[in-house]
């Protein structure tokens, strides 16, 4: 069925995002439009349209990332299941094996092009923050939890999901619960539940 005018082929998008995301990987900030045309199979028009700077291709990689981990928050389940999702989804995108090499390009990346990395920052992770945040804030609203102040909260939360995993993937050492992830985010939920349980 042929696309309405205007309408975006989002094959395409899926292909420029997956070309961008092993190129970074591979050359970080230097890896150029074109060559992310080229791997990609589609022109450097159909690129630019869609796409027209790599910032705003990171941008749509990271949120990318962002939604897949904070999908659980639309689920309504009870607090404790949904953050025991979102902690297995963190341990599993952020400690796999091969996981961190997009991590040291963005690391790599950073000093030379900071607003690349910034633009990753907002768009992933501190966008995902941010939702668990207002997760958070609704449930303390339903008294559900006593979360006085959500973002520190959300940040704390995601820092004991992972521990040091973030640290490991970028150095490219093995993460020693990875295995076992699904039994370290239940533990995560049940103990950050605990620890903001209404008074």
């Amino acid at each position: 069925m042929p696309r309405a005018p205007g309408q975006v082929d989002e094959h395409k998008s899926a292909a420029i995002l997956q070309a961008a995301s092993d190129l970074f990987v591979d050359k970080g900030a230097g890896a150029s439009m074109t060559e992310i045309a080229r791997r990609a199979g589609v022109s450097k028009q159909t690129l630019y349209n869609r796409f027209p700077t790599k910032i705003d291709i990171a941008r749509a990689l990271a949120a990318q990332r962002s939604d897949a981990i904070t999908e659980p928050l639309k689920s309504g389940a009870a607090p404790e299941e949904v953050l025991a999702a979102i902690a297995e989804t963190l341990i599993s995108k952020i400690c796999r094996e091969g996981k961190g090499a997009s991590l040291r390009g963005v690391a790599l990346i950073s000093p030379e092009a900071p607003e690349l990395a910034r633009a990753i920052y907002d768009a992933g992770p501190g966008e995902s923050v941010r939702r668990i945040a207002a997760w958070l804030a609704e449930q303390d609203r339903l008294g559900l939890l006593s979360v006085p102040d959500p973002m520190s909260a959300a940040e704390m939360f995601a820092g004991m999901a992972l521990g040091h995993g973030h640290l490991r993937s970028v150095l490219g050492l093995p993460h020693p619960d990875v295995d076992h992830a699904a039994a370290r985010a239940r533990e995560t939920a049940r103990r950050f539940i605990r620890a903001f349980a209404p008074t």
